[in-house]
């Protein structure tokens, strides 16, 4: 791979990371929630996994929604539906007085599996594959984008669970609290935009 296509994936694999999106919005709201400790399984969970979402596209599984739009169309349906289910439970978490019974932040195996019906990963994996495969066989090349993906990605993530966090301390009015989880849900649906009208 030369320095040239290394930067370009590089710079992409951050821009696309670290802009808004499912992953970080969810982050966001759970470093307000729950704090960074507790998001840490969410995070590694969505670096480990997309990176493995980036693996498996590059080895060919991007090439089943080509042969089987029907297969590309159910998982639109499942995203959507997952979204927003996802952003329900945001704008429905507890207060802090009630958090350790009434809420828990993703584990490292929900937020893995999130990416699946993330659309931005989706997005994010196939054309890091197809704009960025280096020179090499067809599982170098996967591994290579998704260790480089997963090295950028990590940081990137991080800065949206930070932030959270840092708004955890504003967040200590339940009134606040809820306006911010409904507004991060709000966020969570519009996130759709492209599904539902692209």
């Amino acid at each position: 791979m030369t320095l040239d296509l290394l930067l370009a994936l590089m710079g992409f694999a951050f821009v696309s990371s670290v802009t808004p999106g499912p992953n970080n919005l969810m982050l966001l709201a759970s470093g307000a929630n729950f704090g960074l400790r507790r998001t840490l399984p969410h995070m590694f969970g969505i670096s480990i996994g997309h990176a493995f979402m980036v693996t498996m596209v590059g080895l060919g599984l991007g090439q089943v929604f080509v042969t089987y739009p029907l297969a590309q169309r159910i998982m639109q349906v499942l995203s959507v539906l997952y979204l927003l289910y996802l952003a329900w439970k945001i704008a429905n978490a507890a207060p802090p007085s009630q958090k350790e019974a009434a809420g828990q932040p993703f584990t490292f195996l929900q937020a893995a599996a999130f990416q699946w019906v993330n659309p931005k990963a989706w997005y994010m994996a196939v054309t890091a594959v197809t704009a960025y495969r280096p020179d090499g066989g067809v599982l170098y090349s996967a591994l290579f984008v998704a260790g480089v993906f997963a090295l950028t990605n990590l940081p990137s993530i991080t800065l949206w669970a930070g932030m959270g966090t840092q708004l955890r301390r504003l967040l200590t009015n339940p009134v606040r609290l809820r306006v911010f989880n409904w507004t991060m849900a709000t966020l969570l649906v519009l996130t759709l935009w492209p599904i539902l009208f692209g």
